[in-house]
């Protein structure tokens, strides 16, 4: 017998596009027998819409910016890897990517879903940073998918 897959979405922002994004494929991964838990900020939309979808919500306390807190954040998701071991862990977002991958470091498949280039929409020295990052953690994603 087959066991169904076990998804860890990491989420970061909980509303607008990345919230509908997280939420519909949630829902077709449940509906495929797969299964689905999302780690995310309380607030917003999406810990109601994937309730509504009888999806496993796991609180992740996460601003929305690096900064003083990002430490706090990578040890309280990695905790939160250990505690639902999925098979591979989607992170959504710069500032999700960003922790998901510190926290995991390659020991799970990782797929990291920009929607957007924080490098892109930085000013020049933090834009120099990001880049730097993303091409120096890059090497902890299994696939990096660009919408």
């Amino acid at each position: 017998m087959r066991v169904a897959p076990h998804i860890l979405h990491v989420a970061q922002p909980v509303e607008g596009g990345v919230a509908r994004v997280v939420a519909d494929l949630a829902a077709a991964q449940l509906a495929a027998g797969w299964r689905v838990t999302v780690a995310a900020p309380p607030g917003g939309t999406l810990t109601d819409t994937l309730t509504a979808l009888g999806c496993a919500v796991r609180r992740w306390e996460a601003t929305r910016a690096p900064g003083p807190r990002l430490p706090g954040e990578v040890r309280r998701l990695a905790r939160l890897v250990r505690e639902v071991r999925p098979d591979l862990v989607h992170a959504h977002s710069a500032k999700a990517g960003l922790a998901a991958r510190l926290a995991v470091r390659g020991a799970l498949p990782t797929v990291f879903q920009p929607h957007a280039w924080s490098f892109e929409a930085a000013g020049p020295v933090v834009n120099r940073v990001a880049l730097g990052w993303e091409r120096w953690g890059a090497r902890w994603a299994a696939r990096v998918v660009c919408v």
